[in-house]
C-alpha cells in the first residue's frame, strides 16, 4: 500500500511515535527500545534509523542512562517527505507496468499519465503532511465480527502505549 520500503516505514513509525509524545514544555525522550516495542519493530533497525534521522537534524539524541531521542523541530516543521527522502528515491518508485524500458523508449503505455498523476499527488501529500497530525494521537481499537453470536469485540492489535 505504501510507495516506500520498510526502512522508510520504520522511520515514519519512529518519528510519529516521537511526535505522539511531543511536549513543548517538557522534553520527552524515548530510546530505540521503547520506540521499537511500541511500534512492534526490530530494535536494531529502529536504532539505525534514529541515527540517520539524527544526522539529518530531524531528531536529537542523548546517550546514557536517562538518554533517548526527541524531535529536533516542532512536529509541524517535519513533513513525511523530509523523512521518506532520507531512505528512498521517490522518483524511482513509480514505474511502467509494461516493463522498465517501455514508456522510456516508445509510445507511452495506457496507464502512463494516470500513474504520473498519482505520483504527483503522492509527492504533494508527503510534502504537505507533517508529523503534527500525530501529536497526542491515540489509536482507536479495530472491531471485527466474531463467531460468538455475531457480536463485535475490540481486537487487541493496538501498539503498546508506554
Amino acid at each position: 500500500m505504501t510507495p516506500y520500503g520498510k526502512t522508510a516505514q520504520t522511520a515514519i513509525a519512529a518519528v510519529s511515535r516521537l511526535a505522539e509524545v511531543y511536549d513543548t514544555v517538557n522534553r520527552v525522550k524515548l530510546n530505540s527500545a521503547q520506540i521499537a516495542e511500541n511500534r512492534h519493530l526490530p530494535q536494531p533497525v529502529v536504532a539505525k534509523v534514529l541515527t540517520i534521522l539524527s544526522q539529518a537534524g530531524i531528531v536529537n539524541g542523548s546517550p546514557g542512562p536517562g538518554g533517548g531521542y526527541w524531535l529536533a523541530r516542532d512536529p509541524d516543521a517535519v513533513s513525511l517527505y523530509d523523512v521518506v527522502t532520507l531512505f528512498e528515491r521517490l522518483e524511482d518508485n513509480v514505474s511502467c507496468p509494461f516493463g522498465p524500458t517501455y514508456c522510456g523508449t516508445g509510445p507511452h503505455c495506457p496507464l502512463h499519465f494516470d500513474l504520473l498523476k498519482i505520483r504527483e499527488q503522492m509527492y504533494a501529500f508527503f510534502k504537505t503532511t507533517t508529523f503534527a497530525r500525530f501529536v497526542g494521537w491515540v489509536p482507536t481499537p479495530i472491531t471485527a465480527e466474531t463467531s460468538d453470536n455475531g457480536r463485535k469485540r475490540s481486537l487487541d492489535i493496538l501498539p503498546n502505549r508506554s
